[in-house]
């Protein structure tokens, strides 16, 4: 985490702002980035009396609908109450005059982060308790009442497949810097192999890995889900492909997977235990041409990294030098989706 970097926040405004609008709040603030994050620019707010976090959106022109603070906001308020763990949520600032863009402050959750899903930093009895439970988190998101939690217009109705390819081939033709072979020939066969509807409509996280969680400090228990941005009402098996999705990256650096660990030594389920538990927590059968689920995952998150890299280019990257390195990366994303297409 690094000093607020001048001009990323103005504090006395936030301050001036919040002065009456949280119960207790007492500035003056002071204002650390943490250098996660590479969508919606996060800051540890300090005060006198305790501590917030603010999310907001980034500076500059932005591609439509992307960095939904407010969504993120909603959805979160939503799930105050529900077994799917969140960070409490004090107030939405849709103003953009008051620091230049809409942002919202939430408490800040004291917790164990892992960024590795080796898990490294624990003991390898430690470590399956933690992916059990990430498993555990997952189906209950799945199973969120979404009428009861107001959630219900959340989403459109309709296909989810084929609303976001439509949508995530939309944002990669904005923020396309150069011709990628593997993307097109991704995105054809997706558009082509949309599974039939099965019924299926529920909340979805839209970017479920273990880095977006944070856990008590002293039990295998999610304290917080984080980075709530392209959450939707959408497909389930999308979110549990994200999380197979990341696994069959390199591990460590930038790939941040498990692609040849010894995953049984290392005290870590392998795709199919994670995909049965899961199945189990839901009360499913089973999962039906789970390639098409694993290949659209690498489809959205090769057009994700790309919208990374042209706010790079732009200069409105919350961490530029990260998001150049990641942009080098949208091939291989591809790539691996193809391969996964042709496994269904």
């Amino acid at each position: 985490m690094a000093t607020n970097p001048a001009g990323q926040l103005d504090t006395a405004a936030v301050a001036s702002w919040l002065q009456d609008r949280i119960e207790g709040f007492e500035g003056p603030i002071e204002a650390e980035k943490f250098e996660v994050g590479q969508s919606n620019p996060t800051f540890r707010l300090r005060t006198p009396k305790r501590t917030y976090v603010l999310r907001r959106k980034p500076p500059g022109v932005l591609l439509k609908s992307a960095h939904a603070v407010d969504r993120e906001f909603r959805v979160q308020s939503a799930l105050q109450g529900t077994d799917v763990p969140v960070a409490k949520m004090f107030v939405l600032c849709e103003d953009d005059s008051v620091i230049g863009s809409a942002f919202y402050v939430m408490e800040e959750i004291v917790g164990r982060h892992f960024d590795d899903p080796r898990l490294p930093e624990l003991a390898i009895a430690d470590r399956r308790p933690i992916v059990d439970e990430m498993n555990r988190v997952l189906a209950a998101i799945h199973s969120v009442d979404l009428t009861a939690t107001g959630l219900s217009d959340y989403g459109p109705e309709g296909n989810y497949y084929r609303r976001q390819i439509d949508r995530w081939t939309k944002q990669y033709r904005a923020s396309e810097t150069r011709l990628i072979p593997e993307m097109e020939e991704l995105i054809n066969w997706l558009d082509s192999n949309i599974p039939e509807e099965d019924g299926q409509r529920t909340l979805v996280h839209g970017d479920y890995r273990i880095d977006n969680m944070l856990f008590a400090k002293d039990a295998p228990r999610c304290a917080a889900v984080l980075d709530w941005e392209l959450s939707t009402i959408g497909h389930p098996y999308a979110d549990l492909a994200a999380v197979i999705m990341q696994w069959k990256m390199p591990p460590g650096g930038d790939g941040r997977g498990l692609a040849g660990v010894d995953r049984t030594a290392e005290g870590l389920m392998s795709d199919e235990d994670f995909i049965a538990a899961y199945c189990t927590r839901r009360g499913l059968g089973g999962i039906d041409r789970f390639g098409f689920y694993l290949a659209f995952t690498f489809f959205r998150m090769a057009a994700i990294i790309q919208g990374v890299f042209k706010r790079a280019l732009d200069g409105n990257a919350s961490n530029p030098e990260r998001a150049r390195i990641l942009g080098g990366y949208v091939p291989r994303f591809a790539q691996n989706g193809l391969t996964a297409a042709h496994s269904v």
